[in-house]
């Protein structure tokens, strides 16, 4: 401010008044500043908003797509319920009924002496590889003589 001052102007300005014409150094310092604030702000909101999902996908847990589909309603409907049962979703361990339910059938066919049904995600047995032209009663008599041979 070289400029020769107005007389009613007071002598002591601030640092901060630029002259007419200059670049307002703390205009553009606040404005970046603003940016990155909300850019902060906003990344913290959205780390925080999916800690109920990253909770539930790390420990592998059975109920994580409803803790998924619970954090993106509560995202976009500002409904911040969604996200605390989400969060509770995730603390929980849901106990396994269907690996017990299932061996419990299983054992029950055996000592029916009826054929264990092959799961489809399991590989084929080295009998049933071997020969896959073999008959279902030579599998079923099988299965009768092992029972018999436990009782």
């Amino acid at each position: 401010m070289n400029e020769q001052l107005h007389p009613s102007a007071p002598h002591d300005l601030p640092g901060f008044i630029t002259a007419p014409g200059d670049t307002d150094i703390l205009m553009v310092a606040v404005a970046i500043f603003l940016i990155l604030a909300v850019l902060a702000v906003g990344n913290f909101y959205l780390h925080l908003h999916s800690l109920p999902e990253r909770m539930a996908h790390k420990s592998q847990k059975f109920q994580f797509e409803i803790v998924a589909v619970l954090g993106l309603l509560s995202l976009f409907t500002h409904n911040h319920l969604f996200w605390v049962i989400g969060l509770f979703l995730a603390m929980i361990d849901l106990p396994d009924f269907s690996s017990p339910l299932r061996r419990i059938a299983g054992s029950v066919e055996k000592m029916a002496g009826v054929p264990p049904e092959e799961d489809p995600t399991e590989p084929p047995s080295g009998a049933a590889a071997a020969h896959p032209a073999a008959p279902a009663d030579a599998k079923a008599d099988r299965a009768k003589s092992k029972v018999h041979s436990h009782v």
